[in-house]
């Protein structure tokens, strides 16, 4: 029997001499306990992100709040075989410490200072009146020169007075009348023809006839107004022809030649002033300088400012200072010659006084002065310091007491 199948195809040869025959891949059966790996994605990744993160927050943790207790000693070690040299983070001002604050000083030294009152003052004229007329009446004549020199006694204007002119004249023929009839009564009284009594009525009515007649004298010599003073007239307000009433301003008579000083200075030299002190004049307008004298001194302390009022004379000869100008007065009251001086930009204004900055081995230290005369530059130091001691003029904003500070030049 033979087993050949017509309808069964014969296998498929290779042809060895010019094409090898491919190899047949081994076959390798499935391990069942063997899962086959999976590719790596952003979920592994943030995974491992997150555990990295926790663990330096618990470590941090650690070393900040439950610090070895070794920690201090091993540091303290490490700087004494550092030759001294502060460990980080200390006091020393390395790295994470604090940083010396850089400050310039002021040794203090005893120095001359001339007591000095600085103040503000007005000039006033010596005499200075507002020229009014004392009676009603129309202007009839005005004798007034804007601006010019006057003598005492001069006439600057008369006013209307005939009217009284009239009634003085009437008063005379009276007197006269009244003289005859009390010699005629006097010479009966002597013969007895008369009584005491009437001769007495006689008399007081010619007293008192001649008595109306000085009032309206009097009040004639009021319509002839005069410069009480030497002087020199101001702008006048009216003019020849105007009707004026009592208390009415018709131009203003001032002596400015010499002229006054008024200022005031502080209560705590009320015992320091004297009268004939020297004072330095400077005018605002001109900032020229002139040197006045005390020639008066209030006996009483203004309880508003707590001021002394005080008052200075300057002779004015060239006319250097007008009455109502502003002046600046500095009033002299001696010289110190070991007084303590330091910049003004040193002293601290607190509530209860004024205070310093002081270095003391290397560190700032605040110590409370008291302060007496003071200018611009300089403020003079009564208590707190002596001579020697060391200040802090500038950083003084960044300072505070226990600082270590560098001094700078």
């Amino acid at each position: 029997m033979s087993l050949d199948n017509p309808s069964v195809a014969a296998p498929k040869t290779w042809d060895t001499t010019t094409t090898p025959a491919p190899t047949a891949a081994p076959l390798v059966a499935p391990d069942p306990n063997h899962d086959e790996p999976q590719p790596k994605g952003k979920r592994g990744w943030l995974g491992w992100v997150i555990a990295a993160v926790l663990i330096a927050g618990l470590a941090w943790a650690k070393i900040k709040y439950f610090p070895s207790p070794n920690a201090e000693k091993d540091a303290a070690g490490k700087g004494a075989k550092g030759g001294g040299a502060a460990a980080p983070g200390g006091k020393g001002g390395g790295p994470g410490g604090k940083p010396k604050v850089p400050v310039q000083v002021y040794v203090v030294a005893a120095t001359k200072l001339a007591d000095e009152v600085t103040s503000t003052g007005s000039v006033m004229a010596d005499e200075s009146v507002t020229i009014q007329s004392e009676i009603s009446g129309k202007i009839t004549s005005l004798n007034i020169q804007e601006g010019q020199p006057v003598r005492k006694g001069q006439l600057l204007f008369t006013i209307n007075a005939a009217d009284v002119q009239a009634q003085l004249r009437k008063q005379e023929y009276n007197i006269r009348l009244y003289q005859a009839q009390e010699k005629r009564e006097r010479t009966l009284l002597e013969k007895e023809y008369i009584s005491r009594q009437e001769y007495e009525q006689s008399n007081n009515a010619l007293l008192t006839a001649q008595a109306d007649l000085q009032a309206l004298r009097v009040t004639l010599q009021k319509a002839y107004v005069r410069a009480p003073f030497d002087g020199i007239l101001g702008l006048r307000n009216t003019s020849v022809g105007a009707y004026v009433s009592p208390g009415t301003a018709i131009t203003t008579l001032s002596r400015v030649s010499p002229v006054k000083v008024d200022f005031s200075v502080p209560s705590r030299f009320a015992q320091s002033v004297r009268v004939g002190d020297p004072v330095m004049v400077t005018d605002e307008a001109t900032t020229k300088k002139i040197e006045a004298k005390v020639y008066a001194i209030s006996p009483q302390i203004d309880p508003v400012s707590r001021t002394l009022p005080v008052r200075a004379i300057y002779p004015n000869k060239n006319m250097e200072l007008r009455p109502g100008g502003f002046v600046k007065v500095n009033l002299e009251l001696g010289e110190t010659a070991e007084a303590l001086q330091i910049p003004t930009e040193a002293v601290v204004p607190v509530a209860s006084g004024y205070t310093v900055f002081t270095v003391k081995k290397g560190k700032a230290a605040i110590q409370p002065v008291s302060i007496g005369v003071r200018s611009d530059k300089v403020i003079q130091i009564t208590k707190g310091l002596a001579v020697g001691d060391t200040i802090i003029r500038t950083g003084i904003l960044q300072v505070k007491a226990g600082d270590k500070v560098s001094v700078q030049k």
